[in-house]
């Protein structure tokens, strides 16, 4: 049986981008900061998980969707804390994470 490098591949990246969104979030919630993050960034990649996720569906490439669907909820995550004033953000953060 061939091996299959563009399955192989994908999986690859899909991996990647959602495993690459989580030390960014937990970081937040750990901190109770968002400070350096760039609010304009994570609404550029709100907009391209969102984008993404819309053509697979489309498409019917659901090997697009759960991946991109996964990074959207992340990046909408760290977008929304980002957009919350600092007391409000050290409150989702404590509630999330209240041993920190």
């Amino acid at each position: 049986m061939a091996t299959d490098w563009t399955t192989i591949i994908g999986t690859i990246g899909a991996t990647a981008s959602v495993a690459s969104f989580t030390p960014q979030a937990w970081k937040i919630i750990r901190e109770r900061s968002t400070e350096g993050l760039s609010l304009a960034m994570f609404a550029l990649t709100c907009l391209a998980f969102a984008a993404w996720t819309a053509f697979g569906v489309l498409k019917g490439e659901w090997t697009l969707v759960v991946p991109n669907a996964i990074c959207l909820v992340f990046a909408l995550f760290i977008l929304g804390m980002i957009a919350l004033p600092e007391h409000k953000t050290e409150k989702v953060a404590e509630t999330l994470d209240p041993e920190s």
